[in-house]
């Protein structure tokens, strides 16, 4: 909640680690303090504290398989009527 940069300004390299904190305290404070240019946020409500971390993490993680055209994922679906 404390960052600059949107998750989606991100060019994530392939391997990426991508550390999220706990709802209730985020990471230690310390840690991001050594590390300002690396942290992301995802754009919320003034009046939200935070967002659910799973939802979070869907977030952020689908942005990672994006940049890498969903590489390893199922593309398309098959609906069993329709062939």
């Amino acid at each position: 909640t404390k960052a600059k940069a949107r998750y989606t300004d991100v060019k994530y390299e392939e391997n990426s680690l991508i550390l999220f904190g706990k709802e209730t305290k985020g990471l230690p404070e310390s840690f991001l303090m050594a590390h300002p240019e690396r942290m992301i946020r995802v754009p919320m409500i003034e009046s939200a504290r935070s967002l659910n971390l799973s939802n979070t993490v869907a977030i952020v993680g689908y942005e990672y398989a994006r940049q890498f055209d969903f590489s390893g994922l199922l593309d398309e679906g098959v609906l069993p009527g329709l062939s």
